[in-house]
């Protein structure tokens, strides 16, 4: 719906136009991705392989002018010359968007690691982004740096692992010496080069690749979060990383609600019985104790 009569306003778009349509392509393309809400644009839309949408509009309006041009002189456009028009128009899309990424106003590390390899990123075959690979794709997740300057919930930026006073993704895929045998599998698969344009490349290179890093991911990252769900725990922490109130996912309560039309049965946290209760019949409702 956002680029409905695209050939018509895509020449008129403004400065302020453009960021109102980059705000919900931000939302999707941070879900698509299964990232966190504090990804930036960029690094969000580059990693769903979502072009900007005013550039996706340019494409559009190629191909209307185009089929409008033709009809013009009383021609009528074959399917294969609009595929064509369009091939071209798309293979422009990523040129200008190559050119858009020069100088990012945010997520550098994540540009600076796709975009040499932008084209054969937006045409892959394989590979899926999960929640713990996007973490160390972008730098935003259970990471010193990120807790401490963005989340504000670590006191400092250090590596709670290895002591380095830094903690960030760099760090947890090349350099922490508590990953040491993950990092070792890794390499094994993928070789020793482990930046993150290196890393990227070879993931883009084979589904194995892929696999290998995502594996990484996932078992880091999983560890590195419950370190930190451990922290968070602990009475004597300090008061800015303890656990919030209504945060988390542990009940001991659970309450299923039944859809009306057969689906399956979406099982409710306490915390949202009465915000729940308002919305549908009590009927509807059945209590349960989890095991």
């Amino acid at each position: 719906m956002a680029l409905y009569g695209a050939p018509i306003w895509c020449d008129a778009l403004t400065a302020k136009n453009k960021t109102l349509l980059r705000r919900p392509q931000r939302v999707i393309a941070v879900r698509a991705i299964r990232g966190y809400r504090t990804v930036s644009w960029t690094a969000a839309t580059l990693l769903a392989s979502d072009p900007p949408w005013e550039l996706q509009a340019e494409v559009l309006a190629e191909v209307y002018r185009f089929r409008s041009s033709l009809r013009a002189r009383g021609q009528v456009p074959s399917a294969d010359q609009t595929a064509r028009v369009r091939a071209q128009a798309q293979r422009a899309l990523i040129h200008w968007w190559k050119e858009d990424l020069e100088s990012p106003a945010a997520g550098p590390e994540t540009v600076d690691a796709i975009r040499p390899h932008l084209r054969h990123w937006v045409r892959r075959r394989h590979g899926v982004l999960t929640f713990r690979l996007t973490q160390v794709l972008t730098g935003h997740g259970c990471f010193g740096k990120y807790l401490h300057q963005i989340a504000r919930r670590e006191v400092t930026p250090a590596c709670h692992e290895c002591g380095a006073p830094i903690d960030t993704a760099r760090h947890t895929l090349e350099e922490c010496a508590a990953w040491g045998p993950q990092r070792h599998a890794l390499v094994a698969v993928i070789g020793g080069d482990l930046s993150l344009s290196s890393v990227v490349r070879c993931m883009l290179g084979s589904e194995r690749c892929w696999s290998a890093v995502a594996s990484f991911c996932e078992e880091v990252m999983a560890l590195k979060e419950a370190a930190e769900r451990e922290r968070e725990a602990d009475a004597n922490a300090n008061p800015l990383r303890r656990r919030r109130p209504g945060e988390g996912d542990a009940v001991t309560r659970s309450f299923t609600l039944r859809n009306r039309v057969g689906g399956a049965p979406i099982i409710l946290p306490l915390a949202t019985r009465e915000i729940e209760r308002s919305r549908c019949p009590r009927a509807l409702y059945r209590r349960r104790r989890s095991a």
